[in-house]
């Protein structure tokens, strides 16, 4: 234990010997396995229909706490390892919540937020144009998620213990930039000027912590894509901020593998709409040039406009930044009391909900381009043309370019095939050219969403503003302003507003009326039209006010019930084999026999096919260690950043498949002798999965 920790520990106690050590919630956290079919599924965020999965890099968690106060007043927050967060799997979270706990639980006081990783399983989202890159909606994926993220939230409830809450914040650099800052600019001058980035660099942690003091948890917030791992990866991974929390709980979990331990460490996401973590900035991918400002695009001959990160290639820039990260994080729980910025939260707990029918919201708010108060409505979602552009993390197909303004007769044609925009909802986009009217696509069922989730937790002076799209930098300093300032009007509280990005239900993008103008990729995924940023802010003003005055608000129009309507294109395992003189588990590439520090191990395994069984809570693999002649220890698991897990179809006709299991050597290896396990399932083809294993033979890791 360094001196740091050492200090943190004498300030906690210090604190307790002056009375101030008495409990002031009950706090719980927990912490479960959502990892997904990791083969033939595409994965859910760059819409790339050639994103296949094809193994794991890194398991995917749900982490959750809970905080209830000294009246009974409870909340439950989790933050999943997942694109984003659908409403038909928190609806069934719920319904797995109350058959065990009764009404404890329910749609108001449950949030439940994806990190925006771009790398796990996609078809859990239940609307056609988020799951059509997908092939349509996966049972299997949406089971695993549904029990993860109840587990999580039943293992804090099981956890809870008379504790204590403080929270700090840091800043950190050099881990995002602004993806369109050309839009970003179009705010007003004097609003960024009270600003020193164009992105938000400020990491807000919610410490968790027992009444002697023990360290239970630590959720923290930071606006940053999870798009450190580009749309060329076909490997499971909780990305840049997943890495962060591995590292975190590595540190408190100390001989725990990967997803074990009390100790559970979170990064959220934020307002991240428009903010990027390939710091090296947006270059043509065939001559280096920069790309153009305003549409992100490259001269003829030079290639895609991409955006790259400070490594040598997209796993070390995500290792890079998941580093900051947690470093920025660790500091802060590291914190000598003379130095520390940590306050102690205090306060009852409360919290609000409402649905909302976006595209029949009428009221008046300010309009910042007309500097007057104006009508404000909704429009029937619908995505602009600049959306298929794509953005320098991940750019789209044909010709379309960012910051489109005018639409094209071949495309509005195409356009119209699917569904076709009224004259009404034309008008109500501009300045959007409409490619997609999903507002208006019925066949085979809703497109996108049309009622959203808005909800607030209040944890003493913390206000969680649960948002259900992705903010840019601009709009959600608007929105936490805005709440801030109805918090200090009707309740004379000076608060700490968090906004929780993606979070119970997904509708894309949300940007300021100015960035709207400009019609990048975001403002072309704001899809209910431009008052889309000015309805959030007189809805979450509303709930703050009636928050703060503990008044209860109409729950609004529930999102429809579509469980039943699904349809996939994705097939299940029709059977495995294994090539004659073989077996399933049969090691066709051994190690060799000895390796060295940063050296690579590979060892090939004949096959079941890995979506017969996920493992959840379980591993694919282990790395083990001989302890002695009768004991061997794990080491590694399939959720360790070191191991790689790559499964290969041999022959589709007769089933035959391949895994290949890599581990990187790393320079914390122990010497010794190992062996690395696999176990899987196959499929017989007259029916009945059954359970294999293969056990390579045993090398030895040198000391450097």
């Amino acid at each position: 234990m360094d001196i740091s920790k050492i200090a943190f520990l004498a300030f906690i106690a210090l604190s307790g010997l002056c009375g101030l050590a008495n409990a002031t919630y009950k706090v719980g956290v927990g912490r479960a396995d959502i990892t997904g079919p990791p083969v033939e599924i595409n994965f859910m965020g760059y819409a790339n229909i050639k994103q296949v999965g094809r193994g794991i890099h890194t398991r995917v968690f749900a982490r959750a706490f809970v905080v209830e106060d000294e009246k009974g007043n409870r909340v439950a927050f989790v933050s999943a390892d997942a694109g984003m967060m659908g409403y038909g799997l928190k609806r069934e979270v719920i319904k797995r919540l109350q058959a065990r706990y009764g009404n404890l639980y329910h749609t108001d006081n449950v949030a439940i937020s994806g990190t925006h990783t771009h790398g796990a399983p996609g078809g859990f989202l239940m609307h056609l144009l988020y799951d059509i890159s997908i092939l349509g909606f996966v049972p299997q994926t949406f089971e695993v998620m549904a029990q993860g993220l109840y587990l999580c939230i039943k293992r804090a409830t099981d956890n809870l213990v008379d504790g204590r809450i403080f929270l700090s914040k840091t800043t950190v650099l050099n881990v995002n930039i602004n993806r369109s800052p050309s839009s970003y600019l179009r705010n007003p001058e004097e609003e960024r000027a009270q600003y020193e980035h164009d992105t938000d660099k400020t990491l807000t942690q919610l410490r968790f912590v027992d009444v002697e003091n023990n360290l239970l948890g630590a959720f923290n917030w930071y606006a940053v894509h999870a798009t450190s791992m580009n749309n060329t990866n076909r490997l499971v991974t909780s990305d840049n901020v997943g890495y962060a929390a591995l590292l975190l709980e590595k540190e408190y979990n100390p001989n725990k593998m990967p997803g074990k331990g009390k100790f559970v460490g979170a990064f959220c996401s934020s307002n991240l709409g428009d903010v990027s973590p390939n710091i090296m900035g947006p270059k043509c991918s065939i001559s280096g040039n920069e790309c153009d400002l305003l549409t992100s695009r490259c001269p003829a001959g030079e290639g895609d406009c991409f955006a790259s990160g400070p490594g040598k290639d997209m796993v070390e820039s995500t290792q890079i930044l998941g580093q900051r990260l947690s470093d920025a994080a660790l500091g802060l729980l590291n914190e000598q009391s003379q130095e520390s910025t940590a306050r102690e939260v205090t306060g009852d707990v409360r919290f609000i909900h409402q649905f909302v029918d976006m595209p029949n919201y009428n009221g008046t708010a300010y309009n910042p381009l007309s500097r007057k108060i104006d009508k404000i409505r909704g429009c029937q979602p619908a995505m602009g043309y600049s959306f298929a552009a794509g953005t320098t993390d991940g750019p789209g197909a044909f010709s379309f370019a960012q910051g489109t303004t005018t639409d094209n007769p071949m495309w509005n044609f195409v356009r119209d095939f699917i569904a076709t925009p009224t004259q009404e909802d034309i008008k109500c986009h501009e300045p959007k050219p409409i490619l997609l009217a999903t507002g208006r696509a019925t066949f085979p069922y809703e497109w996108q969403p049309k009622i959203v989730s808005d909800q607030l937790l209040k944890i003493g002076d913390v206000i969680i503003a649960a948002v259900p799209c992705e903010f840019t930098t601009m709009a959600g300093r608007r929105l936490r302003n805005q709440i801030r300032a109805a918090a200090s009007a009707v309740g004379g509280l000076d608060t700490e507003v968090i906004i929780a990005g993606l979070t119970n239900i997904y509708t894309s993008y949300t940007v300021t009326p100015e960035e709207y103008q400009a019609q990048r990729y975001e403002a072309a995924s704001t899809i209910f039209g431009p008052h889309t940023h000015s309805i959030y802010m007189d809805v979450f003003e509303r709930l703050t006010k009636a928050l703060m005055r503990n008044e209860t608000v109409e729950p609004g129009p529930s999102p429809p019930y579509m469980n039943d309507v699904m349809l996939s294109l994705n097939t299940g395992v029709l059977f495995d084999g294994h090539p004659i003189n073989t077996d399933f588990g049969y090691v066709k590439t051994q190690p060799g026999k000895e390796y060295g520090i940063n050296d690579t191990v590979k060892v090939t395994y004949i096959s079941g096919n890995p979506r017969n069984n996920l493992f959840t809570e379980k591993t694919y693999f282990t790395v083990e260690r001989k302890i002695n002649e009768d004991r061997w220890k794990v080491a590694y698991t399939d959720a360790s950043w070191e191991t790689k897990m790559i499964w290969h179809r041999t022959n589709t006709i007769l089933g035959f498949s391949e895994l290949e299991i890599y581990w990187n050597i790393s320079p914390q290896t122990l010497p010794g002798v190992y062996r690395i396990r696999h176990s899987g399932e196959y499929k017989y083809i007259l029916g009945g999965k059954y359970p294999y294993e293969g056990l390579s033979h045993s090398f030895t890791v040198n000391e450097d």
